[in-house]
């Protein structure tokens, strides 16, 4: 009986085996079905959003790197050139337009006309000096896009009590050091990358930025006298701080160009700097006179010269209470402390203008004008 036994228990063994494997194949059916069938529905639902097919069969398309670039307003090509958009000119809308200063424009186009002029006598060469570029830009931005190697010129101004800055880029300063040291017309300028610049070639750059801000100072001189002196001239961008990173400044693109050698100067003065005198850059150009129209003027004047005005002679001043004032009668007399002998007060309004001595002139009383008032001062 044991070894029946044995062969049942086998055979049973064998059948549970079977049945066994059949319900893990039946499982491992069910589990592929149910994923494929997960991830079916998770591509389904995934499509909408990040299919990145044609328009023409209903899915969203996917931004390349260019268009998102643009909507970030980071565009490269024209960094610093063209007008910002998406997100950068939400951002920097909060900005002040140089545009709102147009006097501005003209002070650079005097300074184009007074840079041709003196780098010519400087070089002794045919200079072109023209202007790239007004705008209006984040000094912290700024200072990180200056292309390296170049030369930054700290200065001052001096009645401002402020200051600003002028870059030149290595193509302008290999350009002049080649000027000024007798090279060849017609050759461009050998530039020698990976050095610092020398002594002979900043104190080359440092003469002829001596006389643009010379010129710069001569632009603003119908608006206001100014003089802008170099302060230091650096080559490293962190030692250039002159404001905070967060500010807006006025930034001026010059192109120099000597034949076929040349480069860029840029010209950038702070907010904080021109705010002095900015209701003077506030004024629209109107003649040579920068904003003052001599016609309006000198009509104004004479129609305040033909103004009527009212004087008043103040005979005597007395201060009496008020319980006493009421108690007044008709044929009450009221002393006061003037006498004939005592100049008399003439006030417009309430401003003290003449005094001189009470007369008579042809029956009638009168004051004779001796000395002017001046008006007083109000105490801050």
């Amino acid at each position: 009986m044991s070894d029946t036994g044995t062969d049942e228990l086998e055979e049973m063994s064998d059948e549970e085996k079977a049945m066994m494997d059949e319900w893990e194949s039946m499982a491992d059916d069910e589990d592929g079905d149910a994923a494929e069938g997960g991830e079916a529905s998770v591509e389904a639902d995934a499509v909408p959003a990040f299919d990145g097919g044609d328009e023409e069969e209903g899915g969203t398309r996917i931004l390349n790197q260019e268009e998102i670039d643009s909507l970030l307003g980071f565009d490269d090509d024209g960094a610093g050139v063209g007008e910002t958009s998406g997100v950068m000119a939400l951002i920097n809308s909060a900005m002040v337009n140089y545009e709102r200063l147009p006097m501005l424009d003209i002070v650079f186009d005097r300074l184009v006309r007074l840079m041709s002029t003196s780098l010519r006598n400087l070089t002794s060469d045919n200079v072109e000096v023209s202007l790239d570029q007004v705008s209006t830009v984040r000094f912290g931005d700024y200072m990180n896009s200056i292309p390296l190697p170049a030369m930054l010129s700290v200065f001052k101004a001096e009645e401002w009590d402020n200051n600003g800055l002028l870059v030149t880029d290595s193509a302008l300063i290999y350009s002049i050091v080649d000027v000024l040291l007798g090279g060849r017309k017609g050759t461009p300028a050998i530039r020698v990358e990976g050095r610092p610049y020398t002594t002979i070639e900043t104190k080359l750059v440092e003469k002829m930025v001596h006389v643009s801000l010379g010129d710069l100072s001569s632009a603003f001189d119908p608006l206001s006298p100014v003089s802008f002196n170099l302060d230091r001239m650096e080559t490293n961008p962190r030692f250039a701080t002159i404001s905070q990173s967060g500010n807006a400044c006025v930034l001026a693109r010059l192109r120099v160009d000597m034949g076929d050698r040349g480069g860029r100067v840029e010209v950038l003065i702070p907010y904080a700097t021109l705010e002095p005198i900015r209701e003077l850059l506030l004024q629209m150009f109107m003649g040579e006179k920068f904003g003052r129209d001599s016609i309006w003027e000198s009509h104004l004047t004479q129609e305040l010269y033909k103004t009527g005005i009212q004087l008043q002679a103040i005979l005597g001043e007395v201060t009496i209470p008020l319980g006493e004032m009421l108690n007044w009668q008709v044929g009450t007399q009221v002393m006061f402390p003037t006498r004939t002998e005592d100049d008399l007060e003439l006030r417009c309004g309430h401003f003290p203008m003449f005094r001189g001595p009470v007369g008579q002139r042809q029956g009638n009383i009168a004051v004779r004008v001796e000395n002017y008032l001046e008006p007083e001062k109000e105490d801050d």
